[in-house]
């Protein structure tokens, strides 16, 4: 029984950061050592981002707090906010672009309404409260109260491939079943200034956004493009747990992303795809080129440059990638929802077309899916 997305909406915060100018910003805080700088200058002209969205809007260098807890305009310091005042942010900037982006996907799924909805997933690392995003979006959308509610917390940039998983598998238990999956990251929240690599890295790639799909069985309905859900796959990679990381600290929190990872990522990214491409033998012996779309999380430059010259892909097929990264920067679980988004914009010339998408993880963890652009109106 095919399971679909039937409608992928995206939303941004209002704040634009100008990669430039986060740069400038960056590069001028006291306390950095000759190499910190030069490590700031690196990481930020490097990363291929023109821009990225905040939901913390004293971040703009427009804005004027009369009490600045992020970045003081008349000192241009980076201030160091607790990790108690960037959760109440979180708390409240997240919950409107998690009933955002729900709302909108509902409303753009051809034959779904609001009463359609069974299940709601929401997904997310870099937030906590309780009643959570789920109960939210539940209350906010008027939802039926008795509607199952998941929350799938602290994952991680590959957390969006266990809530399709999991939408999935709502959806081939009872085929009326209709999913809300909605993906929120604040990840600038936890921006700030340092001398060490992994932080100085964060601070130059990470942005913030949402996106949500409605997921279900129920037959397609209308013109418009959908994605089939065929096959999903987990793999850990034999190296690596320490070099991708996401912990708790007193001033937000902290990420550990280690310059080695798009090598591990380039070493093993064939033996994490094998067992995915196994399932479909219709791909199996293709060279990977010959699938016609890949979705990759765009977890940095790099890490897009190993995936397509190990996999000898043409600079074609990670344009949407590669497009999302100089737009949005990295936004973890809802980035390659947002590549994904950007392939159903495209013109398709076939009426079913294979696309084998991907995302990296604390772990390191390696999910991939195997999914079809399905054009109806072809």
């Amino acid at each position: 029984m095919p399971v679909y997305m039937r409608s992928l909406e995206t939303a941004v915060p209002q704040t634009i950061l100008v990669q430039q100018q986060a740069r400038d910003v960056f590069a001028s805080q006291p306390g950095l050592t000759r190499l910190g700088t030069r490590l700031v200058s690196t990481c930020f002209d490097s990363a291929a981002i023109d821009t990225r969205y905040t939901a913390v809007a004293e971040l703009s260098l427009d804005a004027h707090p009369e009490n600045p807890q992020f970045f003081d305009p008349e000192t241009n310091r980076v201030l160091s906010p607790s990790t108690k005042v960037r959760n109440e942010i979180f708390a409240t900037e997240a919950t409107k672009l998690f009933v955002e982006a729900g709302k909108a996907a509902v409303a753009q799924a051809p034959g779904i309404d609001l009463d359609d909805i069974t299940h709601v997933i929401t997904v997310s690392c870099t937030g906590f409260f309780n009643p959570g995003p789920d109960y939210k979006v539940v209350r906010a959308l008027g939802l039926n109260p008795a509607v199952q509610r998941y929350h799938l917390g602290f994952m991680g940039c590959y957390a969006a491939f266990p809530a399709l998983k999991a939408a999935k598998q709502f959806c081939l238990a009872d085929p009326t079943a209709v999913v809300l999956v909605i993906c929120v990251e604040l990840c600038s929240l936890h921006v700030r200034t340092s001398n060490d690599p992994d932080t100085i890295m964060g601070s130059a790639i990470f942005g913030d956004g949402a996106a949500a799909a409605v997921v279900t069985a129920r037959e397609l309905q209308g013109p418009e493009p959908a994605i089939r859900l065929d096959h999903f796959e987990t793999v850990l990679t034999p190296v690596g747990e320490e070099a991708m990381a996401w912990n708790i600290g007193d001033e937000g929190f902290e990420m550990v992303l280690g310059s080695y990872v798009p090598h591990i990522i380039e070493e093993h990214i064939t033996g994490a795809l094998a067992p995915l491409l196994a399932k479909d033998p219709s791909v199996a012996a293709l060279p990977y080129r010959d699938i016609t779309h890949w979705a990759i999380h765009p977890g940095g430059r790099s890490i897009l440059d190993k995936v397509e010259s190990k996999l000898e892909l043409t600079q074609e097929q990670l344009v949407p990638a590669r497009e999302t990264l100089r737009e949005y920067g990295n936004m973890s679980s809802a980035t390659v929802l947002f590549v994904l988004k950007y392939m159903l914009e495209q013109p398709v010339s076939e009426r079913e077309e294979r696309i084998c998408s991907m995302a990296f993880g604390p772990g390191l963890t390696v999910e991939t899916g195997l999914f079809t652009l399905v054009s109806p109106a072809l």
